[in-house]
């Protein structure tokens, strides 16, 4: 029997979780809501021992270092990898469409780019995700708690993908034996942040919030460095390769989803 063990049980990785038991997989996990410590070194390499398929979702440490890669190297060499990481390793491209083809390691996210591809050099199938949203995580929750804004930067674009969608695609690699390399997830109308939280306010019946400058926001610094960065991710290897469609193509399905 197929037996997944995932390091980090967060918000994207309890989906996947839920899908492969669902079909039928072994599913143990590291983190909070985990059946494993992941400090438990003698545990954990038991469960690696028993794995057949082997996910990370643990992003880079603060000092640059990756912690599964790490810790478990060697004991995970020879299984069938999985890493969730991010479409930031391809920094600013101006607006520009990028796939899974285009130079990594340019922007702010260096540590990721690193984790990313030592992932590669594994033999992993390394999924690169832009803004993720779903339930509790989306432009309709922060415009009813009143933390949404509308910042006055035009031409600037970003893509996004629902939470379940990431979930399906990596179903999709794990069930098919994708071949190893890089994979991204997105929907199919990259958009500004501006257009997801009007469309939002839409549907809560609200005005929205007024349209300010990057320093009028009083953004947070990791906040104002997602707008640092413009571009539009391409989906369409994932397509081919693996055969996925986002069931939420545009974040139009995927806040009428929510709502």
């Amino acid at each position: 029997m197929a037996h997944l063990l995932i390091f980090g049980l967060g918000y994207t990785a309890k989906r996947v979780a839920a899908r492969m038991e669902a079909a039928g997989w072994r599913v143990e996990a590291t983190g909070r809501d985990g059946s494993l410590d992941f400090a438990d070194e003698a545990a954990v390499l038991e469960a690696i021992r028993r794995s057949t398929h082997v996910l990370s979702s643990v992003p880079p440490a603060r000092d640059g270092t990756e912690p599964v890669l790490d810790a478990h190297e060697a004991a995970i060499c020879g299984k069938q990898l999985f890493y969730l990481s991010s479409t930031g390793v391809y920094g600013d491209t101006g607006g520009a469409w990028v796939d899974e083809s285009a130079p990594t390691g340019t922007g702010r996210r260096t540590s990721r780019a690193k984790a990313d591809a030592r992932w590669l050099e594994m033999g992993a199938r390394v999924f690169r995700l832009p803004g993720i949203y779903g339930p509790g995580r989306s432009a309709l929750d922060r415009v009813a708690s009143g933390k949404a804004h509308r910042i006055d930067l035009p031409g600037q674009v970003f893509s996004r993908v629902h939470v379940e969608d990431i979930a399906s695609g990596v179903a999709l690699a794990m069930e098919r034996d994708a071949p190893p390399g890089a994979y991204n997830l997105g929907d199919d109308l990259p958009t500004s942040q501006n257009a997801v939280i009007e469309h939002a306010c839409a549907l809560l019946g609200v005005e929205p919030p007024p349209l300010l400058s990057l320093d009028e926001a009083g953004l947070s610094e990791m906040a104002k460095g997602f707008y640092a960065e413009n571009r539009r991710v391409a989906n369409g290897k994932a397509k081919r390769v693996l055969g996925w469609r986002p069931r939420f193509p545009t974040f139009r399905e995927g806040l009428a989803s929510l709502l």
